[in-house]
């Protein structure tokens, strides 16, 4: 496993590069030589001390990425948490049966279940989930988000108090949707004003 540790506009001190590395290590026994493991340390000012120090780690297994993102008082505090994390989902991976793995497994099932070899069956709601949903703020809306290891997580902004969408883009940044009713005029990011047009 190929392992990088870096720093986002800070300098990563060596006793910190090092730590992170042993604490990796503990997921290479996972992995194969292709998986790659990212580590990206930041220091939040806006958040409390408690929480100020930021480590974001993404897994590169099978073609496939694992996030974790974890905060704590110190550097050393927050990758034991994010390794904590990513530890249990890399396992959680490599137990699921290959076709449940990727995109493309999914498809090859789905095409043997539905006796075809080409093509994609018809696809349509089998889930409904309800979950109560508390105000809270981008940063930390992000957080969750990387907590639950989804792409995308709806909440109420705590700023407008509406109902956003916050998603995770090809490029690896985020992006929010801020859903209006027809004929609103909200103000957008730029600040200027916006309406859906009919």
């Amino acid at each position: 496993m190929r392992t990088v540790v870096k720093g986002k506009n800070i300098e990563v001190p060596d006793r910190v590069r090092s730590y992170a590395e042993r604490k990796l290590s503990r997921i290479e026994r996972l992995l194969d030589d292709r998986s790659e493991a990212l580590l990206e340390l930041s220091v939040e000012q806006h958040r409390s001390a408690a929480a100020s120090h930021i480590a974001e780690v993404t897994l590169l297994i099978d073609g496939q990425m694992l996030r974790g993102r974890a905060a704590g008082p110190t550097h050393q505090a927050a990758i034991d948490d994010v390794t904590d994390k990513v530890e249990r989902r890399a396992v959680d991976y490599k137990q699921k049966p290959l076709g449940e793995r990727g995109p493309e497994g999914r498809q090859v099932l789905e095409r043997l279940a539905d006796g075809t070899s080409e093509g994609t069956p018809e696809r349509r709601i089998v889930k409904t989930k309800r979950f109560g949903i508390e105000p809270m703020f981008e940063e930390d809306a992000v957080s969750e988000m990387e907590d639950l290891g989804h792409s995308f997580f709806i909440f109420v902004n705590a700023e407008s108090e509406r109902l956003n969408v916050l998603y995770r883009r090809f490029d690896g940044n985020y992006g929010v949707i801020e859903p209006m009713i027809a004929g609103d005029y909200t103000t957008g990011r730029d600040g200027r004003t916006a309406a859906r047009k009919g």
